[in-house]
């Protein structure tokens, strides 16, 4: 009976306090707590609300847009940018049909172009610059007294115009001048 006894004698003890270690185990659950509450209301108080994304994200999306519509017209203004093309010199003596008095025209000839269209036209002037300047000179001869003189220059600067424009593949030239201009009867 020994052995009964002991079981027995185990069960009519007292039981044990409680370790010293639970008071430590409570402050530490407290604590771990109240940091868990803490992040929560940060989270809640810092990150934004989906209103608040979407109205940052759309600033910033107009933002890049009005980045993106002044480069685009940055880039438009420079490529239409109004140049001076050089398209030579022209001196042609010729006779009126309606006199028998010799003239002399001298002229020093550009065109005004597009910035965008400056490498295409360098090309084409290359690959048609003999028909250009054949067909200058015709529109200089077949001129008649009254066009050539220096108030009137405006119907031979169209006349250039349109017929170079007509031999070019696309209208490059918006515009002719004349850096010198001299009519001179000889």
């Amino acid at each position: 009976m020994s052995a009964e006894k002991e079981p027995q004698a185990a069960a009519n003890e007292q039981p044990a306090a409680p370790p010293k270690g639970g008071v430590a185990r409570m402050l530490v659950i407290a604590f771990v707590g109240i940091i868990i509450v803490a992040e929560t209301a940060m989270f809640f108080v810092m990150v934004p609300s989906a209103e608040q994304v979407s109205a940052m994200a759309e600033e910033q999306l107009i933002e890049s847009i009005q980045k993106g519509e002044e480069k685009a017209e940055e880039i438009a203004h420079e490529e239409n940018q109004v140049k001076e093309f050089v398209m030579g010199m022209f001196g042609e003596s010729f006779s009126p049909h309606d006199s028998e008095i010799t003239y002399r025209v001298e002229l020093d000839l550009y065109g005004l172009i597009r910035s965008k269209d400056e490498e295409k036209m360098k090309k084409e002037f290359a690959a048609r610059q003999g028909r250009l300047r054949n067909k200058i000179r015709l529109i200089i001869r077949n001129a008649s007294l009254e066009e050539l003189n220096e108030n009137n220059l405006g119907l031979i600067e169209r006349k250039i115009l349109t017929s170079c424009n007509h031999l070019l593949e696309e209208d490059y030239l918006i515009g002719i001048g004349f850096n010198n201009y001299q009519f001179i009867e000889q």
